[in-house]
């Protein structure tokens, strides 16, 4: 086995290392000649690297029984999920050059993953493509809104449909409807804010008249942060999405004002944050979870009742509202998938989800997962 020494690194094997294990002649000769690169946007060929070609029965050699057809199998790489996620591994079928994948803990059920090694490899650069906005998505370059989305996606099934007989296997249908839905909002050269979000877009996801839009009389004083209060009187919050609900009821309180009124026997003031009067209700996350913002910087923050601590959780009210519609849209994509979801595991979906909050809004995707509603909801 050797790699190149310079540039992109490549993993290639000797015929010697292959004769045990690959007899199917198109996988042994990219295997032996241009190889495999180490990583890619999506998955990586580290443990080629790290132990070899080996079979699944040897990588689970231990507490896993491991079915007959199974057992010869070549486990070749790992999908690259998000931290704090298992990694699924990539499995080779020596004989017929096929590609599946499973978690090594759980091997019984493989799932399909692609045709060939050259297809696995021409769809990562797709989706790499994609992500650049270069080659053959370019001219969606400086598009944002559902029409960029939905032609992203076209172009991504159509591209995957050619490599694959017209059968796009679970995992890239997946990929080809959720990635590109990071260009549902633009970055915010008008707004000020992290996003540009289209002033439709909420309405179209969560339907007229289930957006909270605020006036000037709604804002409390401390509530400076003019992008933000632009936002909200122009765009708004949905009333009701995942974990959210807003407070459309009365004015925005500050959280001393909304404390002071509503629990105060409770939850003594003076444990409230010392800017309470600058901390703005939104609404909750769950019954003791106040979600608020900093009327001075506009970010996004938890403030746990019982606890009485502050959490980031948004970067601002742009991100926090991307975020809102990408989680009700998901469903949209399980029904779109229907069936199919039971041959792509969810925590595929889940992780390509968390890519694109993480590229959105580095925020979102706190570490802290205990303490994060979003990550903390989608790995389940």
């Amino acid at each position: 086995m050797s790699t190149t020494e310079a540039g992109i690194p490549a993993i290639t094997l000797t015929e010697a290392e292959l004769d045990r294990y690959v007899t199917h002649a198109p996988t042994r000769g990219l295997l032996s000649g241009s190889g495999l690169p180490l990583d890619t946007d999506l998955l990586t060929f580290s443990p080629l690297l790290t132990h070899g070609l080996r079979t699944l029965a040897d990588a689970t050699d231990g507490p896993f029984r491991v079915a007959d057809e199974l057992r010869d199998r070549l486990v070749i790489g790992e999908l690259l999920n998000p931290a704090g996620m298992a990694r699924e591994s990539i499995l080779l079928d020596g004989g017929t050059g096929e590609l599946t994948t499973a978690y090594l803990f759980d091997p019984a059920a493989p799932r399909p993953f692609a045709p060939s090694l050259a297809t696995l490899l021409r769809f990562a650069a797709v989706t790499e493509e994609l992500a650049g906005l270069r080659g053959r998505f370019a001219s969606l370059a400086g598009q944002y809104g559902p029409g960029a989305v939905a032609e992203a996606t076209r172009r991504l099934l159509s591209l995957f449909a050619e490599g694959a007989d017209g059968e796009v296997p679970p995992y890239w249908k997946v990929a080809a409807l959720i990635r590109p839905l990071a260009l549902a909002a633009g970055p915010g050269t008008t707004s000020g804010l992290t996003l540009d979000v289209p002033a439709r877009l909420l309405d179209q996801e969560f339907g007229h008249g289930r957006v909270a839009r605020f006036e000037e009389v709604d804002f409390p004083a401390t509530l400076t942060h003019e992008p933000t209060r632009r936002f909200l009187r122009e765009t708004g919050l949905p009333e009701e999405a995942v974990l959210f609900h807003a407070d459309t009821d009365v004015p925005l309180p500050t959280l001393r004002e909304y404390f002071a009124e509503e629990c105060a026997d409770d939850h003594p003031l003076a444990e409230l944050p010392a800017h309470a009067d600058h901390l703005i209700r939104l609404g909750r996350l769950s019954e003791a979870n106040s979600l608020v913002l900093d009327g001075r910087t506009g970010a996004i923050l938890t403030f746990s009742e019982p606890e009485a601590t502050l959490h980031r959780l948004n970067t601002d009210v742009s991100t926090l509202a991307f975020t809102l519609w990408l989680l009700h849209h998901e469903r949209t994509i399980d029904e779109h998938l229907g069936n199919e979801l039971t041959t792509v595991a969810y925590d595929e979906v889940a992780a390509v989800m968390i890519h694109i909050l993480s590229a959105v809004d580095p925020t979102s995707t706190a570490s802290d997962a205990d303490r994060h509603y979003w990550t903390k909801r989608l790995r389940g």
